[in-house]
């Protein structure tokens, strides 16, 4: 009571008592001096900088004040988390303390009201008033001393609680989630974090209850919330009839819900690819999960799809993939850590390039554990002089590299990886574990139920991995197929017999190999992977081989002289007693080998597939809602949502707005949470992306299919309907090409979170959006240089290379207009920029062949400028 009274006489004194003082002794925020147009050229004198002083102190009053505003608005319209007063964060929170705490105080007084009026009137005497008193200060004292909490519980499979769960099970009422996420916000929790976001809470935090809830328990006021958790780690008890209620009423929902997902998984009007709960899903729980194997194939992939951008044709966008490849370029999106692989990679470079600058010899590394906090090498023998900005760790037998300082390491360093054979065989509980294939310096056998899907792992993980450069691996009874992932690294053999000679030819000595990496004169690495368990004088001849040989050696079998064995177990576990390891297995069942392997090979077709036509606009007016996707993600015509709520409401509006013909519920929670996701959460998304949207804009039909409204619209659909209007007429044509290219402002949906919008993957936008783009410059190129204007043809082509940047046709377009406009400077300049792109490109060097020979012809001098600049 007294913290309420004293924070509301300071945010009188504040709001109200500051500028009386400032308006009766300083005066109004511009002073005459601050008016004076002469003062931009004229001495500053002393009054002009008191005057400076007073505007900013009057600033500063205004930013308060504008946060107070905010602050008193979410407390009393209940909207969750405050807006962010921008360039506000200390005064906003001082504002958020004192509002609070006003509140409270009001609150307190509007819950003792009712009490006051159900109290009996006093009687004559004292003894009754008494009376009738003491069990209402006796409540009130016990309701100080304790107070309602709840225990966030682990997930359940894929089902994480949130505050709308624990609203509606505790509260009785989802929509009161707002109660709960003020009275715990940024209270420290016993992990030591606090929350900021009502979207993120984690197992483990207690929460604050309101008085009226129930299904909670019951603590003192003053208890840490750390002791509750430890005598409260389960939920709290819930009556026997209600839980049953409960399971009763989740089992008929689930009844009656599985026939609706069924039918959306098969119904022809739904064309988007999107992951359901079932046997797709663990294309998600294995391919996400192998998040650095991810990352490699995501960077081949987009080199595979450069490969193709060069060769496509006018009117036909590249191959796309489908079904499971689809599915599986999903799940790659969803777990890829490019920048975990990053830090391995350039940390790693750079470890070997302070080595060798020192004349020092790398160290063997046994071991790798990445985190989001920190890279870890396990090395022998343990060295305590680590070179920067790694440090020696338990004694010297970890090297630690902090995943920040890994982050600001350059991209170019000089020296080569010096660890080629580091390859991930699981997760433990706090990062990924990799092992150095050539650190055994012998055999390592592999048995176990699952041998084969661990080996395809370790295969593919090798094969497109980031901190390799110059490798071979070599595949035994495998198969060619995974060949097509990546033909420069892989080659696939028959059996053991057929390479046993030429590995025994061309074995090198380990320190050898290790200088020459880290010194500039690198020799290829080499790892076997054999699923086929080789014979004893097999596994004779491969043991001696490995013991003097840098590479590595991987055989499935019983294996009598392994150096390492790695036990596959039926639960998925992977274990390596001579390491002390064991982790969750990485693993590649055949269903995913052969997705990814489909995947690819349609990154390899080169016929292409036909643009599908647009269906017409009724009219080019500007709407209600404009979702601008050609370019940085915007929203027109609607208010800010609260933050953390943008992200996702916004990614469901461009689903929606790109797929008209309606979507279900359950296939948009598909989408959405790929991961998986309760109903109560997407119908709660849904309900509120509805009011932020209006009722008028968001349409339900009869199959319970979601659609926006004609009001709603994409510049993507705007710029299909003015290239279907420009076909036919040359003259209004081009006016039209031009407006419709005006709407490119980037690559498609710039700015996107990352994690969001893995459905792209198995959606035709990506594609469709950078062939129809391309075509359209490319046919006003076309007019432009019909009529002899190069300069807009030019322009034309570049404002496409804005979205479509890796389309090699608009490169060439763009040489032929250059070419047009008769400068020769000018040509060149555009030859040494496509040549430097080409050269650091990050999904791989080198231009299409047409276009080398497009600059013969244009510019037959521009290999001599090439070599000078590289020379120089």
């Amino acid at each position: 009571m007294f913290a309420g009274l004293a924070a509301l006489v300071v945010l009188v004194a504040l709001v109200g008592g500051v500028p009386y003082a400032l308006l009766m002794f300083v005066g109004p925020p511009l002073a005459p001096e601050l008016l004076d147009l002469d003062l931009l050229t004229s001495r500053v004198g002393p009054s002009t900088i008191v005057a400076v002083l007073v505007l900013l102190v009057w600033l500063a009053w205004f930013q308060l004040f504008a946060c107070v505003l905010v602050e008193v608005y979410a407390g009393v319209r209940r909207v969750g988390m405050p807006a962010r007063v921008p360039l506000s964060g200390g005064t906003q929170v001082l504002a958020n303390k004192l509002v609070s705490a006003v509140l409270l105080l009001f609150t307190a007084g509007a819950m003792v009201a009712p009490i006051a009026k159900l109290t009996p009137t006093p009687a004559a005497t004292p003894v009754t008033t008494v009376a009738y008193s003491a069990p209402i200060v006796e409540q009130t004292l016990e309701t100080q001393k304790t107070k309602k909490v709840y225990v966030v519980q682990p997930p359940h499979g894929r089902h994480h609680e949130s505050l709308w769960e624990i609203a509606e099970k505790c509260l009785g009422d989802g929509r009161r989630y707002p109660e709960i996420y003020r009275l715990n916000q940024a209270k420290e929790q016993p992990d030591g974090s606090r929350l900021r976001m009502a979207d993120l809470i984690r197992p483990g935090w207690v929460l604050d209850m309101p008085d009226d809830a129930r299904n909670v328990h019951i603590v003192p006021t003053d208890q840490p919330r750390s002791k509750t958790l430890k005598e409260h780690p389960g939920r709290a008890e819930v009556p026997q009839g209600q839980a049953e209620r409960k399971e009763t009423e989740k089992k008929s929902e689930a009844k009656h819900r599985q026939p609706e997902q069924r039918q959306d998984v098969v119904r022809p009007d739904q064309q988007p690819v999107v992951i359901q709960e079932g046997h797709e899903s663990d294309l998600v729980d294995y391919l996400a999960s192998a998040s650095l194997a991810a990352a490699g194939l995501l960077l081949v992939l987009a080199r595979r799809r450069r490969e193709q951008l060069w060769r496509r044709v006018f009117g036909r966008r590249i191959a796309r993939p489908r079904d499971d490849a689809a599915r599986a370029e999903v799940a790659l999106r969803l777990g890829g850590d490019a920048p975990g692989a990053r830090v391995l990679d350039v940390g790693l470079r750079v470890l070997g390039a302070e080595l060798a600058a020192q004349h020092r010899t790398p160290p063997i590394v046994y071991g790798a554990h990445l985190s989001p906090r920190t890279l870890d090498l396990w090395i022998h023998p343990p060295d305590g002089d680590a070179p920067q900005p790694w440090t020696a760790e338990d004694g010297g037998q970890v090297w630690r590299l902090p995943a920040h300082e890994g982050r600001l390491l350059p991209d170019h360093e000089p020296g080569g990886a010096p660890y080629p054979g580091l390859v991930s065989i699981g997760t433990d509980a706090s990062g990924r574990v990799l092992i150095d294939l050539e650190a055994a310096q012998g055999l390592i056998n592999v048995r176990g139920p699952q041998t084969t899907a661990a080996l395809a792992a370790l295969a593919v993980e090798l094969a497109t991995n980031r901190w390799s450069d110059r490798m071979r691996v070599t595949l035994v009874g495998f198969g060619e197929e995974l060949t097509a992932i990546a033909p420069d690294r892989i080659r696939a053999v028959g059996s053991l017999a057929e390479v046993l000679p030429e590995l025994e030819a061309t074995a090198a000595p380990r320190r050898e190999v290790l200088t020459g990496r880290v010194s500039g004169s690198p020799r290829d690495a080499h790892y076997l992977l054999s699923s086929v368990a080789p014979t004893h004088e097999e596994a004779r001849r491969l043991a001696l081989l490995a013991r003097k040989d840098t590479a590595g050696y991987v055989v499935a079998g019983d294996v009598p002289h392994a150096t390492w064995t790695m036990e596959i177990t039926e639960d998925g576990k992977a274990r390596i007693a001579e390491l002390g390891f064991e982790v969750t297995a990485q693993l590649l069942p055949r269903r995913h080998y052969k997705a990814l392997v489909d995947l690819f090979r349609t990154a390899g077709r080169l016929d292409g597939e036909a643009v599908p036509q647009a269906e017409p606009l009724q009219g080019l007016h500007p709407p209600a809602v404009e979702i601008r996707i050609l370019g940085p993600i915007e929203v027109a015509g609607l208010p800010p949502l609260e933050e953390g709520r943008m992200a996702l409401a916004t990614e469901l509006l461009v689903y929606l707005a790109t797929h008209p013909g309606g979507v279900h519920p359950a296939v948009l929670g598909g989408v959405l949470w790929p991961r998986g996701v309760q109903a109560m959460v997407r119908d709660a998304t849904i309900a509120r992306v509805a009011e932020w949207l209006g009722p008028e804009h968001l349409l339900t039909d009869e199959a319970g299919r979601l659609r926006l409204g004609p009001e709603v619209r994409t510049d993507w659909a705007l710029f299909r309907e003015l290239v279907r209007r420009s076909q036919g007429d040359p003259t209004a044509g081009a006016v039209l090409l031009e407006k419709a290219l005006g709407l490119v402002r980037g690559p498609l949906l710039t700015g996107r979170p990352p994690g969001r919008y893995a459905w792209l993957a198995a959606d035709d936008l990506e594609y469709d959006v950078a062939a129809g783009v391309a075509d359209a410059a490319h046919q006003l190129c076309e007019i432009r240089l019909a009529n002899d204007r190069p300069d807009a043809a030019v322009a034309a082509v570049r404002a496409a290379l804005l979205l479509a940047t890796d389309d090699e046709g608009l490169w060439r377009d763009l040489l032929r207009a250059t070419h047009a406009t008769e400068d020769t400077v000018r040509l060149r300049a555009v030859v040494e920029g496509l040549t430097r792109r080409a050269a650091s490109h990050p999904y791989g060097g080198g231009m299409a062949p047409e276009t080398e020979a497009l600059i013969e012809e244009l510019l037959p001098t521009w290999r001599i400028h090439v070599v000078r600049e590289s020379s120089a």
